[in-house]
């Protein structure tokens, strides 16, 4: 009798559940006080911040999470965005502005947060290089592991 056993198994190496969310909750004060009171100073915090999670998910070899980060940072940042564009432009207006920047505006920022960390990321897990494991083994039918 012979069997055919293909097992295929990919753990990560480190979850970046905790960095994503700190790195939101950040984004989320960069991106409030930019609507409150924009300054070129909180811009750049709000790149280097993202530098920083880029840096850690490169080094990580976790690129991937960075599709994920916007979303992360939007569902962080929704309310409190809100709450900053009725501060900025007055309850009434500010409601329905913080609705069209929120909604339609977030391609922007989310596509702008995307490319940095994506960029970040990648550069620093080509610096960084491979991990030194074979990524798939090959063995015959009569070897055994």
């Amino acid at each position: 009798m012979s069997g055919v056993v293909i097992q295929f198994r990919e753990r990560t190496r480190a979850n970046v559940s905790i960095p994503m969310m700190l790195w939101a909750l950040t984004m989320t004060v960069v991106l409030f006080i930019e609507v409150v009171a924009p300054s070129s100073g909180i811009t750049w915090l709000g790149f280097g911040v993202s530098a920083l999670l880029g840096v850690y998910l490169g080094w990580r070899r976790r690129v991937g999470a960075v599709i994920v980060a916007p979303l992360v940072s939007w569902l962080f940042a929704w309310f409190p965005l809100e709450i900053a564009c009725m501060i900025h432009f007055g309850i009434l207006k500010g409601f329905f502005v913080g609705l069209l920047m929120i909604t339609f505006g977030w391609i922007g920022i989310g596509f702008v947060e995307f490319a940095w960390l994506g960029m970040v990321a990648l550069l620093v897990r080509a610096i960084r290089g491979s991990s030194g494991r074979d990524a798939v083994v090959i063995m015959g039918p009569d070897e055994r592991p």
